[in-house]
């Protein structure tokens, strides 16, 4: 019998027969490895349990407590939904199932749409196939013998996709009566997916496209174990509670309209008011740090965007109109007039770096499926700067940024992660170039000790870019600030300043946003503090509950009193209950209200109560404006 030999994780070695396959390997090793392996991985490749070793492998074994294990329960799962569709809905065609972020979807071709009872079938027979414990069995097939299988079956959407794939064999795993095209790895049993649940239906075009036939593709998620998945529902519950969309009407802070058009919010006072604290707060932030506030033009003609590269690699994410029969580009970004103002003047080294900041409202042009809200809208206000400086201030610049941030997210209460994403295909400048700038960023970022992962091909077309995902308190990580290198618009553009020489040089420019998107973040914090602003954001601050018309003229003094203090203050003088007003008040999660009877007339008082419930000691009028401001200072 010929002996083969592997390594295992911990370096050791073992002698085994040929044709072990890494099942084998796992019992050979102890029956709970055995029981507990999900798939293998051979010389870092991910492989099933019924993958056969080679003589100088290197194997690892993988179980639930693997990293690599949830994605392919995920995937594996993928295939036990479409095996009970095509169990319930025998007609239905099969297209792509993978695994997602959160869990996976499938796509199917179906005469009528799911409804939510069939989703509730589909998932009862899903339970009912798991516990069957059906092996999952992986075949390798030439190209022309699967597109003959898939036919005969009925299946022509696979038929599409082996032709893409371009490959000699593919491999089909089958389950039951059911088999699919795919390239695993899957779970060896189908005993091995515990924890799933099937989430929501929505409509999408077979492979994107709306000249397509229109899919049904059905969502769900899958864990390790339940108690995984318990979490994560209880958290999509809480995340629909928070939903900023929901929030944005009870709150009355903005409104969508179909008469205005998709992806344009519409600002009500509260949610402007909301907005201007927030844009008062960057203002501050921005000039304390030596930057310059600016203001570029809507539109600029588009040979500039020719020139900068936008319209060859960005157009189709643009605006365009005519003005005296010439074209001009709607702005989807600030740069090119901070570009402008540069070169307005000749620059010394002795002005580097140069720091323009601009609250930008930019027009990008979003599909309609895409929009969301405040996350996602075709019209969004930017917190964005450019620095222009020399690549001896680049390291300091990018450091500067960083800290920037890192001050921001404290006073919001965000955690954060970074990501420094690389070239892309579709982009401008030299290799060398790129390389200066990925440089840059990876030196700053590994000098500066912040954890950082690689994310590749996702660069901006002129240059990488750290990014920055905040974490909310439901663990989400959304896509916010982000700090840009850029050698190649000075060069397109022929910015330059006097070097120390006298001889003239490129500066680099720096494109960077803090909160980015001002509707996006504002989207973020109603959803992270559940509409409960902290007292320094909130739109209203304090609200003048009165409990009797006979208490009507001190209220009205109070209320001068606060708003001449710069106290952001309502009054409901309604003659209404005080319980009713009380809880009107609380649903609009204003933090105080201040209950005025007649005792707080006869003591010139007022009785603050928080949006908890709780209250606090009776106060002048002064006193409370001096607690509100400590309060607010002491949370900036």
């Amino acid at each position: 019998m010929s002996m083969i030999n592997i390594t295992l994780p911990d370096n050791t070695t073992r002698e085994l027969a040929a044709g072990t396959s890494v099942s084998d390997l796992a019992s050979s090793i102890g029956a709970g490895l055995a029981k507990a392996a999900i798939a293998g991985k051979i010389n870092g490749v991910l492989v099933d349990t019924s993958a056969l070793l080679a003589d100088g492998d290197n194997v690892a074994i993988i179980t639930e407590k693997n990293p690599e294990a949830l994605e392919i329960i995920r995937h594996s799962t993928s295939h036990l939904m479409a095996q009970a569709v095509k169990e319930l809905f025998p007609e239905t065609k099969v297209t792509i199932g993978p695994a997602i972020e959160n869990g996976f979807y499938y796509d199917f071709d179906v005469a009528s749409p799911f409804t939510p009872e069939d989703l509730e079938r589909i998932e009862n027979k899903m339970i009912e196939l798991a516990a069957m414990g059906q092996p999952l069995e992986r075949r390798v097939m030439s190209a022309s013998e699967a597109i003959d299988f898939f036919e005969q079956t009925g299946e022509t959407y696979k038929k599409e996709l082996i032709q893409d794939i371009g490959a000699e064999t593919v491999s089909i795993y089958t389950q039951g009566n059911f088999s699919d095209l795919c390239r695993g790895p899957h779970v060896p049993n189908t005993n091995k997916l515990k924890a799933f649940k099937l989430l929501s239906i929505a409509g999408a075009y077979w492979r994107g496209d709306e000249k397509n036939r229109m899919l049904q593709r059905i969502y769900g998620t899958a864990f390790v174990d339940k108690k995984e998945l318990d979490l994560y529902l209880h958290r999509l519950e809480e995340a629909k509670r928070r939903d900023h969309r929901k929030l944005g009407r009870e709150l009355d802070l903005f409104s969508f309209s179909d008469e205005v058009g998709a992806g344009f919010a519409i600002w009500h006072p509260k949610g402007a008011m909301l907005r201007t604290i927030l844009e008062d707060f960057e203002r501050k932030e921005h000039l304390k740090r030596g930057y310059d506030i600016v203001v570029g033009p809507q539109i600029l003609k588009t040979e500039l965007w020719q020139r900068s590269g936008h319209y060859d690699n960005y157009r189709e994410n643009m605006y365009f109109t005519e003005v005296d029969e010439m074209s001009f580009g709607v702005k989807p970004m600030n740069c090119l007039s901070h570009m402008m103002i540069y070169k307005s003047h000749l620059r010394s080294f002795r002005d580097l770096p140069q720091r323009y900041f601009e609250l930008g409202t930019v027009h990008r042009h979003e599909r309609a499926g895409v929009l969301h809200g405040l996350l996602r809208v075709r019209c969004f206000t930017q917190d964005d700067a450019h620095i222009l400086c020399t690549p001896e201030q680049l390291d300091g610049e990018i450091k500067s940024v960083l800290d920037f941030v890192s001050d921001v997210m404290g006073i919001f209460g965000f955690e954060y992660e970074m990501e420094l994403s690389t070239r892309p295909e579709k982009s401008i400048g030299s290799d060398e170039d790129w390389e200066r700038a990925t440089s840059a960023l990876l030196s700053a970022l590994q000098d500066s000790g912040r954890p950082f992962e690689i994310n590749e091909g996702d660069g901006a077309f002129y240059g990488p870019k750290i990014d920055i995902k905040l974490r909310d308190c439901l663990d989400r990580r959304w896509q916010c600030a982000t700090i840009q290198c850029d050698f190649t618009l000075p060069e397109r553009f022929d910015l330059t300043y006097i070097s120390t020489d006298g001889e003239r040089k490129r500066p680099v420019m720096v494109h960077r946003v803090i909160l980015g998107s001002i509707e996006r973040f504002i989207g973020v914090l109603i959803e992270h503090f559940a509409g409960n602003f902290p007292l320094w954001l909130s739109p209203v601050q304090t609200i003048l509950l009165n409990v009797t018309d006979k208490q009507i003229e001190y209220t009205k003094d109070v209320f001068k009193k606060l708003r001449d203090a710069g106290i952001r203050v309502q009054e409901d003088l309604r003659n209404e209950k005080l319980n009713f007003k009380i809880r009107e008040a609380q649903l609009q999660k204003i933090p105080y209200m201040l209950i005025i009877g007649d005792k707080e007339v006869e003591n010139g008082t007022v009785t603050p109560r928080y949006r908890d419930g709780s209250n606090l000691t009776a106060m002048t009028p002064e006193a409370l404006i001096a607690f509100i401001e400590s309060e607010v200072k002491a949370y900036k």
